[in-house]
């Protein structure tokens, strides 16, 4: 039963277009290249993440986006989430949240502490701001 909630919950963002990444291998191919990545780190967790997973689909409607968008999940692929903290500089492990990267560098962070607190039209809001701020003036793939 867990494994299919689980497909549930990656389905919800996979639909959306978002690159899901499995290994380690993986996490720093697609976080290293030039321009902007965000990373979800999504997870099982009921309230912020069902909080999380709209937010997202909200603020990929948004004019300007980062180059890649991409997934790692938590509560599965640990190795890939591992990975993929290691770039998130200074922050603690968090789940679920958003990490928008920079040429592979950390430029803004939401944890799961800023999600839990709002309603998925703010966190959307929370991330078209940081689009705005971080993802203009960056060539588009």
């Amino acid at each position: 039963m867990y494994d299919i909630l689980m497909q549930q919950i990656k389905n919800e963002v996979t639909k959306l277009g978002v690159q899901e990444l499995h290994t380690s291998e993986e996490v720093d191919a697609t976080l290293t290249h030039k321009g902007t990545t965000l990373v979800f780190v999504n997870s099982v967790c009921g309230c912020a993440g069902g909080v999380a997973r709209p937010a997202l689909g909200l603020a990929m409607r948004h004019a300007v986006k980062p180059n890649v968008i991409a997934t790692v999940f938590a509560s599965g692929d640990r190795e890939a989430t591992m990975q993929a903290r290691s770039y998130f500089t200074n922050m603690p492990p968090s789940s679920p949240s958003f990490a928008l990267l920079r040429d592979g560098k950390l430029v803004h962070m939401i944890h799961r502490s800023d999600i839990e607190i709002r309603g998925p039209e703010e966190v959307a809001a929370m991330l078209t701001d940081a689009f705005d701020k971080y993802c203009n003036n960056v060539p588009q793939d």
